[in-house]
This record gives structure tokens, C-alpha cells and sequence, in this order.
């Protein structure tokens, strides 16, 4: 999994059924990308892994506990100097009823990929990373 003292935070597409668990990032002055549709995640606490993080900031953020097996994607990311961490992780649709939103964030909803990947409000960055797990999947049913 490289160097995960390298890394500075990770970020989870987590499916839920057939659709994505995403975040609408608060509408604040100065916050990066205020207003748009993003993905759990965020910084690395302590000496955590990539992992760690991700799946913690999942349940800080939506209240699911996601098995690590559940993790069926990873890649590290350059972003300038920094590293950062994209997982993919599937639960069944029926994990939306144990969704708890947590206090970062507008509110959640659930969106097909195809959706959050044509959203022109949707993270950039994240929309290119969750394209580089869909053309491996799309590539592994060829």
C-alpha cells in the first residue's frame, strides 16, 4: 500500500446498493469547494493509515461502520507535495437505514455514479478519481 506515513488524508466512494453516499459540503466563505458534492473523507489523524482514516471519517460523517473487506478499490493520489488516499467500498442499500449525518456537511444523498461523474458540482478531483475505479471496472467486464 506504498508509504502511508507519506500520506496526508483519503477520501471513500462508498456505494450503497447501486448508488453513491455523497456529502453537500457546507456553503462557508474560504472553504474549498463550499457548495459542491463530495465524498467521505478528510485528514489524517495521527500516525492512521490510509485506510484508518477513510473508513474513520465515513463514520464520523455518516455513522456507518464499513468493514475494511468491504474495500474492493485503492490508489494513492498525488495532489502537489501531498499524498492522498481514493478507496471504493460496497454495502448493501440496506446500510442507508443506519446512516447517522454527522455535523459536516449540508446534508447527504445517495447518487449514481453516473450522476456525481457529469455533476458540475461535484469535487473535481474526486470525479477524475472515481473515473480511474469505473474504466478498471469497465475494463475488467470486457
Amino acid at each position: 500500500m506504498g508509504e502511508p506515513h507519506r500520506f496526508e488524508g483519503a477520501k471513500l466512494a462508498l456505494y450503497l446498493g447501486d448508488k453513491l453516499a455523497v456529502i453537500l459540503r457546507d456553503d462557508i466563505a474560504g472553504l474549498p469547494f463550499a457548495g459542491f458534492w463530495d465524498l467521505p473523507g478528510g485528514g489524517r489523524e495521527g500516525a492512521e493509515t490510509p485506510l484508518a482514516c477513510a473508513l474513520r471519517e465515513c463514520r464520523e460523517e455518516l455513522g456507518l461502520v464499513v468493514p475494511p473487506e468491504a474495500v474492493v478499490w485503492q490508489k494513492e493520489f498525488a495532489e502537489g507535495a501531498e499524498i492522498k488516499w481514493f478507496f471504493v467500498a460496497k454495502l448493501s442499500a440496506n446500510a442507508v437505514k443506519d446512516v447517522i449525518f454527522g455535523d459536516e456537511g449540508q446534508r447527504w444523498q445517495l447518487m449514481s455514479a453516473a450522476e456525481f461523474m457529469a455533476h458540475p458540482k461535484a469535487v473535481p478531483a474526486f470525479q477524475d478519481r472515481l473515473g480511474s475505479y469505473l474504466a478498471g471496472v469497465r475494463q475488467d467486464t470486457l
